[in-house]
């Protein structure tokens, strides 16, 4: 089997799994004990904290670990909005995550505020004008992905915190699928708040991190015994915090070198120019074609079923899905793709292939070969 399916949870770095696995089974102590077994994981909780600092030219005081992604998207907006509610107003895209998405609606039935969506185009990038419209004296909180988790594409993050400065917002990004794939240092000189789920990139599942500047104040979510600062209690997880800060180093050492960055591209053409040789109009590409990350390339098939694909592709090896793992089980069609346009019927024929920079090249040309094939024999 060829595992195409990392947007939704990537594999566990061996490299990752050798760090933590002390760390569950001998030196499982308490950070906050004060005996020998406590101490060993408070130095490794603090070790994980420095080198995740560290990686997003950030300070130690500004990073906070917490259960993953979904708890650090909720801990910035939710946090940030009722530190400062100015006027009561959140501003997101109309395709950000539903962590981010069922934040605002949360503010908006519990605590009176109004959410505003930035519309996007076919291509998934956040429309600027109606951006600079709606970002304004009166919001509290600008939350856009960095890079969309369906469709790969890249979002102007620098000119959208910029108008959310210039408006005395902050500015937050769930930059979840980003790392791995982009600098997501140079993606927090931009933004006040940051979030990194640790299993999108070869770390547990249950881990991630948020990065909230010390300029602004936080509204801690969880209350208890006063950990990271207060603002966010319950026992630190040793574990979790190094194996995502491992992760984190090895994913930027694998940007550097350049590993995989070509293979979307190769996906890309290879996929349309053959699909298209069976019967022109019978795969589109969706989103931007030049701003994307190289580890999500996803199509719709018309005249076909999602569905029907992914079990197809199942069947000759490749492991893949239709859009986001948040809503599996949904009958409804990809709500970013009907966001950007689609269709419903034609948003249903959606297929998404996410992978690593650890995929071998030779596993991309099954791939493609396989997507090419199945499509064939559900069309003719």
């Amino acid at each position: 089997m060829i595992y195409m399916d990392a947007a939704s949870t990537a594999p566990p770095r061996q490299e990752v799994l050798d760090l933590v696995t002390p760390l569950l089974t001998s030196n499982y102590g308490n950070p906050a004990s004060l005996h020998e077994l406590g101490h060993q994981a408070k130095r490794a909780s603090d070790w994980a904290r420095a080198q995740v600092a560290d990686h997003l030219g950030v300070d130690e005081s500004e990073i906070y670990f917490t259960s993953g992604g979904t708890e650090a998207d909720n801990t910035a907006v939710i946090g940030a909005a009722l530190a400062n509610p100015r006027g009561k107003v959140v501003v997101t895209s109309s395709i950000e995550h539903p962590a981010v998405l069922e934040a605002c609606a949360y503010l908006v039935q519990f605590h009176g505020f109004t959410h505003r969506m930035i519309p996007v185009g076919r291509n998934g990038i956040v429309d600027m004008d109606a951006a600079n419209d709606l970002i304004d004296e009166h919001v509290a909180v600008l939350s856009v992905m960095a890079v969309n988790n369906e469709v790969g594409t890249i979002q102007p993050i620098k000119e959208l915190a910029s108008l959310a400065h210039a408006a005395g917002a902050l500015m937050h990004t769930d930059a979840v699928q980003a790392a791995g794939w982009l600098d997501v240092a140079l993606l927090a000189t931009h933004v006040d708040a940051l979030s990194i789920s640790g299993h999108k990139i070869g770390a547990l599942k249950g881990s991630g991190v948020l990065y909230f500047s010390n300029r602004h104040r936080l509204v801690p979510l969880l209350h208890g015994g006063g950990q990271q600062g207060g603002v966010r209690s319950g026992t630190e997880n040793p574990a979790a915090a190094v194996g995502i800060a491992r992760a984190l180093q090895l994913g930027a050492e694998q940007r550097e070198a350049s590993v995989g960055d070509s293979y979307s591209k190769y996906l890309i053409e290879r996929i349309t120019k053959e699909v298209n040789a069976i019967a022109p109009g019978l795969v589109e590409l969706t989103g931007d074609p030049e701003q994307r990350i190289g580890g999500i390339v996803s199509f719709v098939f018309p005249r076909t079923a999602g569905e029907t694909v992914l079990i197809e592709l199942e069947r000759r090896g490749v492991l893949c899905s239709s859009g986001s793992a948040c809503s599996a089980g949904s009958t409804e069609p990809s709500a970013v793709l009907t966001a950007m346009g689609y269709e419903e019927e034609l948003a249903h024929t959606a297929v998404r292939l996410s992978f690593t920079r650890s995929t071998k090249e030779n596993e991309i040309s099954q791939v493609a070969s396989a997507v090419v094939a199945t499509i064939k024999s559900l069309v003719s």
